[in-house]
């Protein structure tokens, strides 16, 4: 069945009452958590744990970001990776699929010194927008990052016509207190109009971390038509696009 957040068309909506129009500043929704803010530390792989976005399909699984800087810091690479159809959306299929050991997709970032730091503009599906870090959380003994709130809105004419959130963990896996209190670090945000509740955000399956790669008959014949080669050749003619 579909979640609220697939009906929300993303344009103008009312929210308890009261109008919501276009996108917010960066300023309304970052948090006090982004003081000191260090990109370089935003590198490395995320696992995306739940997501607000009617683009993204929700069959997919074992969603990861692998985020890597150009040398002289000011642009950035996504590497968007999924698995589909996920094992619980396709029970009897989801290991015959020819990407059920994954596909990517590159994004492609620039930081503007005229935006404020945590604001990334970011290039990917054909438009340009911005993504705002929101919040980071760090490790008390390294300072590294270990979780992070995205929110990507785009409007035209005043209209807003998409939203994104991401909740990024840089563990696989997250338990639901800790799922929960990052709710709660996005409603202090104000995001819940913009598609943060629980109620209109997708949690992410996840297969284990450590399980072995899909290999039987289906995928067999997949390499056999060489249709692994073919996703290696689109994630290179992608990425290559994109410097």
């Amino acid at each position: 069945t579909a979640g609220l957040g697939d009906f929300n068309m993303q344009l103008d909506d009312d929210y308890n009452g009261k109008v919501v129009k276009g996108c917010p500043a960066y300023e309304e929704v970052r948090q006090t958590s982004m003081d000191g803010f260090d990109l370089s530390k935003y590198q490395g792989k995320w696992y995306e744990q739940k997501f607000h976005d009617w683009t993204q399909f929700k069959e997919v699984y074992d969603t990861t970001l692998d985020i890597k800087l150009t040398p002289d810091g000011k642009g950035w690479i996504d590497d968007f990776g999924v698995k589909g159809p996920s094992p619980k959306s396709a029970k009897l299929s989801w290991d015959k699929s020819p990407v059920a050991n994954g596909a990517h997709y590159f994004l492609f970032g620039k930081v503007d010194d005229r935006d404020p730091v945590g604001v990334l503009r970011e290039s990917g599906f054909g438009v340009e927008f911005p993504n705002y870090i929101v919040d980071v959380q760090k490790d008390a003994k390294t300072g590294e990052y270990t979780e992070a709130i995205q929110f990507q809105c785009l409007e035209r004419g005043g209209v807003r016509v998409f939203e994104g959130i991401n909740y990024l963990s840089r563990s696989p896996t997250m338990t639901d207190a800790q799922l929960k209190e990052m709710h709660g670090r996005a409603e202090n945000a104000g995001m819940v109009p913009y598609g943060a509740g629980e109620d209109q955000m997708h949690t992410n399956e996840r297969r284990d971390v450590d399980a072995p790669p899909i290999d039987n008959t289906w995928q067999a014949m997949w390499r056999g038509l060489g249709v692994d080669k073919l996703l290696e050749l689109l994630t290179e003619a992608i990425e290559d696009g994109g410097r």
